[in-house]
């Protein structure tokens, strides 16, 4: 099996090559890994004392941060080093300020698995939630290299726990400890003979908890809501839009206000949604103009400022789950709002537990998705025992990332 994974490994490698010519995210893919190893030989000394985390997109990374800027902060003298798979997740984050340097990850040949653990030489590497490379895991073995899983979930769906998944259980036997975020992947992990296991819960409800020490205020934002009840919508895809341009041309009252933070801001794409409004639209690249106040609608147009955008939500809806997957319903959940979502989120933990709890309101059509908006403008009561169930329930998970830095003050 690791012949035929070696083999897929470099066909891969050859085909995103003639990809890329066409594809401009995975002309960065390809692009970015080029100049890999030059720049880890120029900002890595052997004499340094480093850690290594490694995210495969930005939905790790959030998890990752807590870790990295409190053991940045308590050990000053290790060199942290970022890595990503993808180029979403590098792009945004390339000149992050609590690493001393930031990198895409290597495609996990044996060659580059050995030249990267030599170059790298970490003290600690640190993986976040999923990627699990057998040639890295294998070389940070043979390099007796402390190597642990944070924020890690499983599923028995998984290939680890599938007969035909012995391969791949032997990487998860180069792991020195998993932290995971809840008992069932504890459990997992114990069929297949693993125990060095501890139920820390996830980093994000710390990376959350903490931006309420923070000023969330936009001032552009405030003076477009002008007062007014304001449904905050962030990560949507189309058919998440769809719900919103039907209730904001039909049914919402002079006395709602809308904010769409779409997953895609690409211009024609943006400009797009902006006409299909009927009421007073505009954009948040036009804040300067005027007439914000005036406007019923604002597409947000700009990356970064989604998390400060939930604290002026009376209530947030967070898409996705009406396609792939559900993006992190954690950010407007600590500002302590109702959250709306589609019906896609069964493979998200807090989603499940926040939808139990009644913080997190699950629609499945138009009609649901108007009826629950409607309410939650109308009913101040409902409106405040639900948004104090997301805040308590952030409150209650906080945590993980003190379990995580007590052990890594152990290997340090």
């Amino acid at each position: 099996m690791f012949f035929l994974y070696n083999t897929s490994i470099f066909i891969t490698g050859f085909l995103l090559k003639i990809v890329a010519v066409f594809n401009k995210k995975i002309r960065l893919f390809v692009d970015g890994r080029k100049s890999v190893f030059t720049k880890l030989e120029t900002a890595i000394s052997p004499s340094d004392e480093l850690i290594w985390f490694h995210c495969a997109s930005l939905g790790e990374f959030e998890q990752g941060r807590p870790v990295i800027e409190k053991l940045k902060t308590k050990w000053p003298n290790y060199k942290i080093l970022v890595t990503f798979f993808s180029p979403s997740g590098y792009e945004v984050r390339k000149n992050y300020r609590f690493a001393d340097l930031v990198s895409y990850l290597p495609l996990d040949t044996k060659a580059n698995a050995k030249k990267f653990v030599e170059q790298v030489n970490p003290k600690v590497a640190v993986f976040v939630k999923y990627e699990f490379w057998p040639n890295l895991l294998k070389e940070l073995n043979r390099k007796q290299v402390k190597t642990i899983l944070i924020s890690g979930i499983f599923r028995k769906e998984q290939v680890f726990f599938k007969g035909y998944g012995r391969w791949m259980r032997k990487s998860l036997n180069t792991f020195d400890h998993f932290f995971v975020q809840n008992e069932t992947s504890k459990k997992l992990l114990g069929t297949i003979g693993l125990f060095n296991v501890t139920v820390s819960g996830d980093t994000r409800f710390d990376r959350v908890y903490d931006i309420l020490n923070q000023d969330n205020t936009i001032y552009e934002i405030a003076k477009f809501i002008d007062g007014k009840h304001t449904l905050v919508a962030g990560s949507t895809w189309p058919e998440d839009e769809a719900l919103f341009i039907d209730y904001v041309n039909n049914h919402a009252t002079k006395e709602e206000k809308f904010i769409l933070a779409p997953h895609n801001i690409n211009v024609k794409d943006i400009e797009e949604l902006k006409t299909s409004f009927t009421k007073k639209t505009t954009l948040f690249s036009e804040k300067n103009h005027k007439d914000i106040t005036a406007a019923q609608v604002l597409i947000i147009d700009s990356i970064g400022i989604l998390t400060k955008i939930y604290s002026h939500a009376n209530v947030a809806y967070v898409g996705g789950a009406f396609k792939t997957g559900l993006h992190n319903i954690l950010e407007p959940a600590t500002y302590g709002v109702p959250i709306i979502i589609g019906p896609k989120y069964q493979k998200f933990n807090e989603a499940i537990e926040l939808v139990e709890q009644g913080g997190c309101i699950v629609v499945n059509s138009q009609q649901e998705f108007n009826s629950i908006v409607h309410k939650l403008h109308h009913d101040k009561q409902v409106l405040s025992d639900k948004g104090s169930i997301s805040k308590n329930y952030v409150k209650n998970n906080v945590g993980a990332t003190d379990h995580i830095l007590n052990y890594l003050q152990k290997q340090l």
